[in-house]
């Protein structure tokens, strides 16, 4: 096509992919290429702004390693990755949210009503609730895996002091639905912002912080896995997440007791954690098979 146009290149694109092996993927990338030429025309953008998009891409790489993406921060930062999160969320069960960068495969076992916390840096936190499937009762085989930051705000991703797992854990799921354990409250942090994806949220006047929040995914055999993350209800980030994770179902409260009574019965260090102590009650339900 040599007589092509702004107004006809998306169309010649679409014709030179007519013979694309798959129909999903040509249709995907057709429409992406659409998007991205409306936008070139719409804002009309010069060749050094298009440059600066490209050299913000290229310097991702420096920052990316198996500890920190920086593609995935900027899908993150620019809300692509809660957007797909939202419109691929099951309708019923507890609402879901970002997986995040932080998650680790094959994390290790925990005991039910075991303890994450083990004395360290800040303030512990006694998690507890029941996992129901879409009619309300337990779900066979339920595995509830959970991460977290530390007490300094830090991942142990992030955090050469830390064990490579602090504060990651998978936990079988009582017959009756029920779990616990203890861990420490966990802290607002900033993602990190000394590249390329930081560089965009200072032109855009954005902060960095994510309020505080604790991970999870919830497996059963038979059932859709849940991936969600909870936030304290008093948490001075909720409505400004620099990720757009926060779901309204997921805040909840964090009480605090001076009362072993009210913790757990099958609580690891129920009977040596410092008092008081924060709570939070989880009560989930898995989406529809």
């Amino acid at each position: 096509m040599r007589d092509l146009t702004p107004s006809t290149i998306t169309n010649a694109f679409a014709k030179y992919a007519k013979n694309a092996p798959s129909a999903r993927t040509r249709d995907l990338l057709v429409s992406l290429a659409g998007h991205l030429h409306g936008f070139v025309r719409e804002n009309k953008v010069t060749q050094a702004e298009w440059g600066a998009a490209i050299d913000a891409l290229t310097r991702a790489m420096k920052f990316t390693d198996d500890k920190r993406n920086e593609y995935i921060l900027f899908s993150d930062l620019l809300g692509v990755s809660s957007l797909v999160d939202m419109v691929n969320a099951a309708t019923t069960g507890t609402p879901s949210s970002v997986l995040g960068p932080f998650h680790i495969e094959g994390a290790p076992e925990l005991a039910n009503g075991g303890d994450l916390w083990k004395g360290q840096v800040g303030e512990p936190l006694v998690v507890s609730g029941r996992i129901v499937d879409d009619k309300g009762a337990p779900a066979a085989g339920t595995v509830l895996a959970t991460w977290q930051n530390s007490g300094n705000g830090l991942y142990a991703q992030q955090d050469p002091d830390q064990s490579p797992t602090n504060y990651h854990a998978r936990l079988k799921v009582a017959d009756d639905g029920t779990f616990a354990f203890s861990t420490v409250r966990p802290l607002s942090y900033t993602v990190p912002d000394d590249g390329p994806a930081g560089d965009m949220l200072r032109v855009l006047g954005r902060h960095a912080w994510r309020p505080a929040h604790l991970h999870m995914i919830i497996k059963a055999p038979g059932h859709q896995p849940l991936i969600t993350e909870f936030f304290p209800e008093d948490d001075k980030y909720l409505d400004q997440d620099a990720v757009f994770g926060v779901r309204g179902g997921l805040v909840l409260p964090f009480k605090k007791t001076t009362d072993r009574a009210e913790l757990p019965a099958n609580l690891a260090a129920r009977d040596t954690l410092p008092m008081p102590v924060w709570t939070a009650r989880l009560d989930l339900k898995l989406p529809a098979a």
